[in-house]
């Protein structure tokens, strides 16, 4: 007999969504379910877990349960997945489809947000496309009724991509995947001192059966001497030409060799390069003591990162955004990332471009696999090979094109200003150019560019920066001040020396100092050249792009941190944190932390603190340490920028707090302060550097040849390079300094994450304050919010 009693169908465009996450876990999927959870219930939907992938969705009962708002709670900084994940052999069959649509109906769902791998999402998409033939086998075989039925005739698929191997194509990034390369990237730098101090060659081996990805970025960020991945194999000679390249390594003084072999690495002929083959013909070919190292499932597991933290909820919000906008005729669209830009594009069409990637590996047709892959992994992939290798004849430019291009670094140290410097080194030795470094900023340039033996302008070997991209902080040295401390000088060094072309690396100092020599150029014609800024700071407070080398690494740092804290805080169960972020007069850095860790409130310098705001927040506080009926993981965590307020401070608030608590609960305040700088660069900062540093390069190459006239004639000849939505563009100084600069505060005028703190209020359950309560921010007077002269 059919089941009598069925949920009837929410009201309006209301829906019962099930989320399952399945294939093999992801770190940050835990993120993706507390983000459809809380998004669906603040939208007036109901959510419901299913629990062990589509094993839980066939079987039914117990497996599929109703989420409250307080069960995702502390899911965030969780690695894995809560909800379990199975292989499930019955789903491959039409009858466990039909059971699995059974027990959609009887608990009422009618939409389902999948978290797996394209072989999930591909199984996602037949559900939907067999459903209405599902459901009428249900009512053939008599299980239920054709009245019950009614309400469900239309099932709203939305994908969400959950795999450390970064394999689906239309998509820059999937959940997990960052902090898979992260777990790499520890490993590697710790085999590279090892390796250093023995002399010896390391293979290291990381996941990726048919995508190349993990290794590729693994090799970009670790600047590894040699890396296998399927997409592209190596040509026929290849076992020379990698003993060639590291010999000449050797030969340039380098202490170490790494190499780094996808699991599906293979030759043009598709036989599997084993790392057990390459590890022979290094020991016999190279003569060197080489060893191998394994990650294995290592790679899979701990903490999400930063990154895939954002990630994972951003695109758990956009998921329940799509359901709700869904209408029967919607084809199921995969979340994905472009660039900056969180999109949607046809599963239909995603998983097809994917396996197609498998099928033309197995053909051989390795330039059609290439071209498969998204536009940024073919040029990360270039990329890594014009800045590995260290002599590349047939990449060298005639005499006439070559330049003396001199790479300074301005402002605070950020996290993957030396990747970005040894990026544009290598490119320009291959180039034919000449790199040359300005020592400690414009000061040092200013004072000691004619110091004896060494000065602060040097030439930089091929030696000299190799080492450099898993370095902090700053090779060359870096200094906030400015060129007009005394401009005379540098323009005469610039004579001096020659130097055609200027990279320069850092915060809104930087962005400051080329302005200042471009305007200068009407008085100094050696500052006639071409001039790019690559924004590093960890403010990400630079005009002119979304996204700052640098910020990466700070969000990690201070994530770090605030775990540390949440667990202090829970240990307690009713102590709250205060925390002080930096960020300058930017809010970038607190309110993408408190996405990442769930963070009660967010305070920042664009709505800046009020008495009543602090009220009302304290208030919500007090409900929610009433409501807490002992679940665990309840320490509340509360983020303040460092220019938030000058009256209202952590310490302050966190006294307010404890006042406010009478007993029933406490706080405590904590100032990472300069840990937040990081140590070790993001592998994101640091494959962003080199893939922005090459660019830079490339751009200040187009003015080779040109006259200082037309270089100055031209807008593009000073230039900042960045993210802007779903593009990487070289914006025009002159445009932004007058357009898009609030000079006053520092930053942008329009700040593209401010959208994302009413996600940050919406998913922690923060009410939104009452009419009149956000101050606004103080209006500019005449003159403040124009650029200095």
């Amino acid at each position: 007999m059919p089941p009598a009693n069925l949920p009837p169908p929410l009201p309006g465009k209301k829906r019962r969504i099930g989320v399952l996450t399945s294939g093999g876990d992801a770190p940050g999927m835990n993120g993706a379910v507390r983000a459809v959870v809380r998004m669906a219930i603040h939208n007036g939907c109901e959510a419901f877990a299913i629990y062990e992938g589509y094993d839980g969705l066939v079987k039914g009962g117990d497996m599929i349960k109703e989420m409250r708002w307080e069960d995702v709670r502390g899911f965030l900084s969780e690695g894995g997945t809560l909800i379990g994940t199975a292989r499930c052999m019955e789903f491959m069959e039409r009858a466990g489809r039909t059971k699995a649509a059974k027990n959609m109906i009887l608990n009422g769902i009618d939409a389902l947000v999948v978290c797996g791998g394209d072989g999930s999402l591909t199984g996602a998409d037949k559900f939907r496309s067999e459903w209405p033939e599902l459901l009428q086998d249900l009512v053939d075989t008599k299980e239920l009724t054709a009245d019950q039925i009614v309400p469900f005739k239309h099932l709203n698929i939305v994908g969400l991509v959950g795999s450390i191997d970064n394999d689906l194509s239309m998509t820059d990034a999937t959940i997990g995947c960052y902090t898979s390369l992260t777990r790499i990237c520890e490993a590697v730098d710790s085999v590279d001192t090892t390796a250093s101090s023995h002399q010896r060659a390391f293979v290291v081996e990381v996941m990726g059966r048919h995508c190349g990805w993990l290794a590729l970025m693994a090799g970009v960020a670790t600047g590894a001497d040699f890396i296998f991945i399927p997409e592209n194999p190596p040509d026929s000679d290849w076992e020379e030409q990698m003993c060639r390249t590291i010999k000449k390594h050797r030969a340039k003084g380098k202490r170490k060799t790494i190499v780094i072999v996808a699991e599906g690495a293979i030759d043009e002929n598709n036989n599997k390069i084993p790392c057990g083959m390459v590890k022979d013909i290094l020991s016999k070919k190279a003569g060197l003591d080489t060893r191998i190292t394994t990650l294995g499932h290592v790679q899979r597991g701990g903490t999400p990162c930063a990154y895939d933290r954002m990630l994972s909820t951003l695109q758990g919000v956009e998921a329940v955004k799509a359901v709700i906008e869904a209408t029967p005729e919607t084809p199921s669209p995969v979340i994905c990332i472009v660039e900056n830009k969180i999109v949607r594009r046809s599963l239909v069409e995603a998983v097809a471009q994917t396996q197609e990637v498998a099928k033309a590996i197995g053909e051989k047709d390795f330039n059609t696999a290439m071209k498969l892959r998204d536009a940024e992994f073919t040029e990360y992939y270039k990329a890594y090979r014009i800045t590995t290798a260290a002599e590349q004849p047939d990449l060298l430019l005639p005499e006439s094109k070559r330049l003396r291009i001199a790479i300074i670094h301005v402002g605070a140290p950020a996290g993957g200003m030396n990747a970005a410097s040894r990026a544009a080194v290598a490119y320009m030795l291959a180039r034919g150019h000449t790199p040359i470094a300005l020592h400690n900023g414009f000061p040092g340039l200013i004072r000691h560019h004619s110091d004896e033996p060494l000065g602060a302008v040097r030439e930089i070997s091929w030696l000299d920066a190799e080492g450099w991209a898993s370095k902090g902080g700053s090779e060359i040295g870096t200094n906030r001040g400015l060129p007009s401390e005394d401009i005379e000088t540098v323009s005469n060094v610039f004579g001096k020396y020659n130097i055609q072309g200027l990279f320069v690396i850092g915060g809104f100092e930087a962005f400051t100092a080329v302005s200042e020599l471009r305007k200068a150029r009407e008085h100094y014609k050696s500052f006639k050249i071409p001039m790019v800024v690559l924004p590093a700071t960890i403010s990400n407070n630079v005009p002119g792009t979304e996204y700052s080398i640098g910020s990466d690494t700070c969000l990690n740092a201070l994530i770090q941190y605030c775990d540390a804290c949440r667990q202090s805080a829970s240990a307690s169960r009713r102590r709250v944190f205060v925390i002080e972020t930096q960020g300058g007069e930017s809010g970038y850095i607190a309110t993408v932390a408190g996405l990442s860790i769930g963070a009660l409130a967010v305070y920042s310098p664009e709505c800046g603190i009020s008495l009543k705001m602090l009220d009302h927040d304290i208030d919500h506080l007090r409900d929610v340490f009433r409501k807490d009926k002992g679940q665990n993981r309840a320490g509340k965590l509360i983020l303040v920028n460092e220019k938030a307020s000058k009256t209202y401070t952590v310490q302050i608030i966190a006294d307010m707090i404890a006042e406010a608590g009478k007993g029933k609960f406490e706080s405590r305040h904590g100032v990472p302060g300069h840990f937040q700088q990081g140590t070790t660069p993001s592998p994101q900062d640091r494959v962003r550097a080199v893939r922005f540093g090459v660019k830079s390069i490339q751009h200040i190459e187009e003015f080779a040849g040109l006259c200082k006239d037309e270089i100055e004639d031209d807008p593009a000849s000073a230039s900042v390079i960045g993210i802007k939505g779903a593009k990487v563009l070289f914006s025009p100084m002159e445009n932004i300094e007058k357009k898009e600069t609030d000079w006053h505060r520092r930053r942008p005028k329009n700040e593209f994450w401010m959208e994302l703190k009413e996600i940050v209020d919406t998913l922690s359950g923060r009410p939104g304050y009452p009419a009149g309560i956000v101050p606004k921010p103080a209006a500019d007077v005449e003159g403040l919010n124009t650029q200095p002269k």
